[in-house]
């Protein structure tokens, strides 16, 4: 998963149509432009995009359910979790109700699998989006610099996964994230044959990407697993 040198960030159930940036095959000739090592990835990879159909709500409340535990461990918490808000398992890609979940005690959804520490996260979540302290019907006029400082004010939600939900759910098209594994060691394997990469390396070499940091990692990522992940 993503923030391991296997970047694969914790998938949200997603609901609705698949969307693609509108701003990729533009993205794509500008880092075949400015950067050799892009123009052969885009090449070897070309055909595969990012995608998001995710709930906002949703989307976070599984990055949260999936820290610190295996993909396999995550996705059978978060079906138990499902059963408990009444969801019907067969009927995939549906969206997690804020009010279902505060409906919740604390202990039923310790009984899912849930630690103590990320039901006290989740009912955070909960509570900041029924209380309207995440401006969801705003973020599409806000900066990038803004929606983290929302995010990261919930409880379990760093900036690595505040910036995870830009570029997987709301497909912002110039984030870097530094603090991810995954990009720091595509950076060392496609740039410095392998030898360490500092963040300040990786900054100043991403900035030929922009104003496309977000595809120039996604490429990266894909040179490391060719399998995109829907988040």
């Amino acid at each position: 998963m993503p923030g391991s040198t296997t970047p694969k960030p914790p998938a949200a159930e997603p609901s609705g149509a698949l969307v693609t940036p509108p701003y990729w095959d533009d993205a794509c000739r500008h880092l075949a432009r400015r950067d050799r090592v892009m123009r052969k990835l885009i090449a070897d990879h070309g055909s595969a995009r990012l995608y998001s159909r995710g709930d906002a709500f949703t989307t976070l409340a599984r990055s949260i359910v999936g820290q610190q535990i295996s993909v396999k461990a995550a996705q059978a918490v978060w079906e138990r979790l499902l059963v408990l808000l009444g969801q019907d398992l067969q009927v995939a890609r549906s969206a997690v109700s804020v009010q279902d979940l505060m409906r919740q005690s604390p202990e039923a959804l310790r009984q899912v699998g849930l630690s103590t520490r990320k039901v006290d996260y989740l009912l955070d979540l909960a509570r900041h989006f029924d209380t309207g302290q995440v401006h969801v019907d705003q973020w599409q006029q806000m900066d990038d610099e803004a929606i983290i400082e929302e995010l990261i004010d919930i409880r379990g939600i760093g900036r690595w996964t505040a910036e995870m939900f830009l570029i997987f759910h709301l497909m912002r098209p110039n984030v870097l994230p530094l603090d991810d594994l995954g990009l720091i060691k595509g950076i060392s394997h496609n740039y410095f044959s392998g030898e360490p990469v500092s963040r300040a390396e990786a900054r100043e070499l991403a900035e030929a990407w922009s104003p496309y940091r977000t595809v120039g990692t996604w490429y990266l990522w894909r040179s490391l697993d060719p399998v995109p992940v829907e988040y």
